[in-house]
């Protein structure tokens, strides 16, 4: 065997072996993306069942010609408002997932004032709309608090794989970037409690 070919075989196998490392860390840096990305569209799916269930009792409201309109209108702009803003699932940085959240807790906040006013209507709170809501709303404000938990743990697993060194560096050259997880609002630890007395 000729002496030139020793080096170059060492090269070539050198060579292959860092082309299959980068290929793996950018392969595995997809999946934990897409399975992120995935996750986010989970805790949409989520928030967009919160926002039908609102609608059924917004509907059921707009049927009483002398509940407080104020307050109804408060909730349709906020609902609004909370539907309109979407975040891109390929931009989930920390200031477009505070655009959504602050949207969400303003839709949250008006209906809580909302259904307060409920205790003044007791026709309303009769209507099979508004039991349905009664048996609905618990278990949705759950599926929201799983998805978010979901959300940030595929979002953890994703941020510590490109992260970590050496991995950081391709990644980054790779174009993978650290993703924002949902955070506490400030005064989260005060939990709001939506009361409803059964007549």
């Amino acid at each position: 065997m000729k002496k030139w070919l020793v080096p170059l075989i060492i090269i070539a196998i050198v060579g292959i072996g860092l082309y299959q490392w980068a290929v793996g860390i950018n392969n595995t840096s997809v999946e934990l993306e897409a399975n992120a990305k995935t996750a986010w569209s989970n805790v949409e799916s989520t928030y967009q069942r919160r926002s039908d269930l609102y609608s059924t009792v917004v509907k059921t409201v707009q049927g009483a010609a002398d509940f407080e309109r104020k307050t109804l209108n408060e909730v349709i702009e906020a609902r609004s408002k909370a539907t309109s803003i979407n975040v891109d699932v390929s931009d989930l940085t920390p200031e477009n997932l505070e655009k959504f959240q602050q949207a969400q807790s303003q839709l949250k906040g008006s209906f809580s004032r909302l259904i307060a006013t409920f205790e003044r209507y007791p026709d309303l709170k009769a209507t099979q709309q508004f039991r349905d809501f009664q048996a609905q709303q618990e278990g949705t404000e759950n599926r929201i608090n799983i998805a978010r938990d979901r959300y940030n743990e595929a979002v953890n697993k994703y941020d510590i794989y490109t992260t970590k060194f050496p991995n950081k560096i391709l990644a980054g050259m790779f174009g993978f970037k650290e993703m924002a997880r949902f955070k506490a609002e400030p005064g989260a630890e005060k939990v709001p409690d939506i009361q409803f007395e059964n007549n």
